[in-house]
Order: C-alpha cells, then sequence, then structure tokens
C-alpha cells in the first residue's frame, strides 16, 4: 500500500500535467462515502479535473457490461465508472482496482463487449503504467 501511495502520488507531480484530466459525479460521490485518510485532500487533487456528466446513455453501458459479465452486479461503481470513461471516449481510465478494472483479461473482455456496441474502449491502467520512467 505504502508503494501504491508513493507511485500515484509521483504520478500526479511527475506526469498529470501530460494529460486533460477528468472525473465525474460518480467518483467524486465513492470518495464522498465513509471516512478515510485523506479523503479530502483526495477530493480535493480532483476539483481541478473537467467534470464528465453520467447520462442516461451510460446506464445502459452499465447494464450490457453487468449482463456481460465483466464485473459482478454487486459492483455498480466500477461498472458506472468504465461506463462514464468509454460514453465520452477516454484514451485512459486511471486506476489501482486491478481485480475489476486495470486487468488484462478484463480489457479483453470490454474490447469485445465495446466492440460489438462499436464503442472505443479506454486503456485500463495504473499510474505506474503511465509513468515514462518509474523510480
Amino acid at each position: 500500500m505504502v508503494a501504491i501511495r508513493d507511485w500515484t502520488r509521483e504520478w500526479w507531480q511527475r506526469e498529470r500535467g501530460k494529460y486533460e484530466l477528468v472525473t465525474s459525479v460518480a467518483v467524486l460521490d465513492e470518495l464522498r462515502q465513509g471516512e478515510h485518510s485523506g479523503q479530502e485532500n483526495k477530493i480535493r487533487l480532483l476539483e481541478s479535473a473537467r467534470l464528465l456528466p453520467v447520462v442516461v446513455e451510460t446506464d445502459s453501458l452499465v447494464e450490457a457490461y453487468l449482463d456481460h459479465q465483466l464485473m459482478p452486479r454487486n459492483n455498480l461503481a466500477d461498472a458506472r465508472h468504465l461506463a462514464v470513461a468509454t460514453f465520452h471516449r477516454c484514451d485512459f481510465l486511471l486506476t489501482w482496482n486491478c481485480r475489476h478494472l486495470a486487468n488484462g483479461n478484463k480489457l479483453r473482455h470490454l474490447r469485445k463487449i465495446n466492440g460489438d456496441l462499436g464503442l472505443p474502449s479506454p486503456e485500463l491502467v495504473t499510474p505506474l503504467e503511465l509513468m515514462e520512467d518509474p523510480q
């Protein structure tokens, strides 16, 4: 966990300026749930990101992902994050969730589903994968 935190901080300091950062209300809502370490700092970091709207079309994408068992039905938040990134044609979805998102098997499955729907797929990556020269 310490390494993940450090890599994330390093990416944020060194690399974020190379990308247009976007987020959604779904991400902010998830960050606001419960109480956790650094919660306000995490929310504050995303204030500079452009807010992507969660539109009705993303609901049908969420259902498609769940229907095709891309992720479990009890994992609506991850499905929604992915649907928003897909609908808005984001190049990347940056996450440390390697179980349901940044996972090569999931990416292959996602590309098949989105291909059938005529949609591009964002690359599902960790901050470490987007660092030019990880320390």
